[in-house]
């Protein structure tokens, strides 16, 4: 990998040994100066206690908090996103507050609003229109912290409808045209669009300068860079080539005694702010 990338570990996914609220100083003892998470609640509106608690330990451990994610439901039990969720608005909407007061708490600028899946007996068009106001309503209240909102294709969930990079673009295209939302971004997962068999190259080629974030893990097995067959280091270095400038996110999954191992110390940080 580049000496030059910057790179944040996504907590949610690794160092998961660890009591949640020890893991971003265990990714600082690692050598990062940066850490990420998906939701790290279990509802929509934690108790205020249980914010400041999840705040004093990335505070503690002297990390940045680059990216987290809005609620996205049961994730266990295969819930992925509540933004098209039809019935749950009124959750959605006030985790949105919730959101921006932790990101402006720890300078956090990208969250991920998983899209949510397909509803048994529900429109899909309906649905769809759900979920461009609800990005349209995250992207303006981010905006207030000079935020972003990011949008993920996913692989693995086949009731989960958006799976390539031209998926997720189109759902922006359509919160910046009918709503005038501008600061919603494609999350680039290259081990998601690998997966689901999109053209990484061509995504980085047409639209690496646009990319609101870039996660990694090697395919096949989602494990770390060097156990798969992805060129991920070549991905990241033209997508830097291209303009992305932003923060690389290791989300994958291992049982290695050293979950990095595969990255040198010296290439581990700082970042800083993003």
């Amino acid at each position: 990998m580049s000496t030059t990338t910057r790179y944040t570990v996504n907590c949610s996914i690794l160092l998961t040994q660890l009591p949640l609220h020890e893991r971003p100083a265990a990714a600082k003892a690692a050598g990062f100066d940066a850490v990420e998470f998906w939701w790290p609640f279990g509802e929509a509106v934690p108790a205020a206690d249980d914010i400041d608690a999840f705040v004093a330990a990335v505070e503690g451990a002297g990390v940045h908090l680059t990216g987290l994610n809005f609620f996205a439901g049961d994730m266990p039990a295969g819930d992925r996103g509540l933004v098209s969720w039809t019935g749950r608005e009124d959750e959605f909407a006030a985790n949105i507050g919730v959101v921006v007061e932790i990101g402006r708490r720890l300078g956090t600028r990208a969250f991920n609003a998983l899209y949510g899946n397909r509803l048994e007996g529900a429109d899909p068009a309906a649905q769809d229109d759900l979920a461009v106001r609800n990005l349209a309503a995250a992207g303006r209240a981010v905006a207030e912290i000079g935020g972003i909102v990011l949008l993920e294709p996913v692989s693995g969930t086949p009731a989960y409808p958006l799976t390539t990079a031209a998926d997720a673009l189109a759902v922006i295209d359509r919160v910046r045209s009918e709503h005038g939302v501008d600061n919603v971004r494609l999350l680039a997962d290259f081990y998601h669009l690998a997966v689901n068999g999109d053209d990484v190259p061509a995504v980085i080629a047409s639209h690496a300068a646009d990319f609101g974030h870039i996660q990694i893990a090697d395919a096949p097995g989602r494990g770390e860079p060097g156990t798969g067959d992805l060129p991920l280091a070549q991905w990241i270095g033209d997508a830097e080539a291209r303009g992305y400038d932003g923060v690389v996110g290791l989300e994958y999954k291992t049982d290695a005694a050293d979950p990095f191992a595969w990255l040198p110390a010296a290439e581990r940080g700082p970042v800083g702010a993003r």
